[in-house]
């Protein structure tokens, strides 16, 4: 009190009148709350091993639960989409004839990128492969998420979907004249090179 004073008009402390609006208390006890800095958590873009396995144990219950009819339908123009992906690459790696006279390896290596854009389409737009249930629904068979039945008859479906996709395709292709000249020459090599290892 002889410090900080009553709080009382006119009386001092230290030699200062104390004003009577302030309370005259013990200065307030300031807590510091110290963070610890963490580390970031680290986030991978792709699926470890049994995330990616969960994953297609998912896709191939979620297969199993789709009607017949839409699974068909999404086989024919996956099988279309391969079709599209094969002829992509058979026509601009064909035009490459002159360029690989020189160097032979050109021509596959353009293939090869090609290819695989039909595989994207098919990703993109949910198609149904005949690989990709070969994989997806055993999986989800041996995890108990759908019925062994769903095996032989997914993959008729898918098979058969895949097969007349590519039919449609190759028929719209000869009707339309586009496998000739440097691109015909090329399905040959292909064929060859696929036919005689």
């Amino acid at each position: 009190q002889a410090l900080f004073g009553s709080g009382r008009r006119g009386e001092v402390s230290g030699g200062r009148e104390l004003s009577p609006c302030l309370p005259h208390t013990s200065p307030p006890t300031v807590r510091i709350r110290i963070r610890r800095a963490s580390m970031p958590e680290v986030v991978s873009l792709c699926k470890g091993p049994k995330e990616a396995y969960e994953g297609l144990v998912d896709k191939g219950a979620e297969l199993c639960r789709k009607s017949l009819p839409k699974v068909f339908h999404q086989s024919v123009y996956a099988g279309i989409y391969i079709g599209f992906g094969g002829m992509l690459s058979l026509v601009i790696a064909g035009g490459l004839a002159d360029v690989s006279k020189n160097n032979p390896t050109i021509q596959s290596f353009v293939f090869a990128a090609l290819f695989p854009v039909n595989l994207l389409i098919i990703i993109l737009t949910g198609g149904v492969l005949f690989t990709g249930v070969s994989a997806i629904v055993p999986a989800a068979v041996l995890e108990r998420k759908a019925h062994w039945i769903h095996i032989p008859k997914l993959l008729a479906v898918s098979w058969i979907g895949n097969l007349i996709g590519c039919v449609i395709f190759a028929l719209l292709v000869h009707c339309c004249d586009m496998n000739t000249g440097l691109t015909a020459e090329m399905a040959k090599k292909v064929i060859h090179k696929k036919c005689h290892r």
